[in-house]
């Protein structure tokens, strides 16, 4: 059994992308409720939380939005839920779900695919503040 926080979504991300690490500390700024936590997916927690939810890790280069007990959503999925969390200004972006996931997960992919060349790539995993510590998992 894992032993995660209750009440709080997790944030599996690429702990290496840097349009990842962006991405995170956009979530982080915006998460007034503070509903969320983050794990780094190549993390052993990331690999513990990617196996109980039945993901190899050797096939994810996505996000991945882990609601532990409920739910777990992936790839464009992920970023809609995320955003629906965030609420306000943010809630908007679900309106695209009604473009197919496939589609939607098409572009996802493109991206995801891309994301080293565009935007690069660190040798280590992001090393949160001493403020931030509390929000990632080990």
């Amino acid at each position: 059994m894992l032993d995660l926080p209750k009440n709080k979504s997790i944030i599996l991300f690429d702990g290496v992308c840097n349009l990842c690490e962006s991405s995170v500390q956009f979530v982080i700024k915006h998460d007034k409720e503070d509903r969320f936590r983050y794990v780094a997916l190549q993390s052993d927690l990331g690999k513990k939380i990617l196996d109980h939810i039945g993901i190899n890790p050797k096939n994810i280069d996505s996000i991945v939005l882990y609601e532990p007990g409920v739910a777990y959503y992936y790839k464009s999925n992920a970023a809609l839920q995320i955003a629906k969390r965030l609420g306000g200004f943010f809630h908007l972006g679900t309106v695209f779900r009604i473009i197919p996931t496939g589609l939607r997960n098409l572009l996802y992919d493109y991206v995801a695919a891309n994301r080293y060349k565009w935007y690069g790539k660190k040798d280590n995993c992001l090393i949160p503040t001493a403020e931030l510590k509390a929000k990632f998992l080990e």
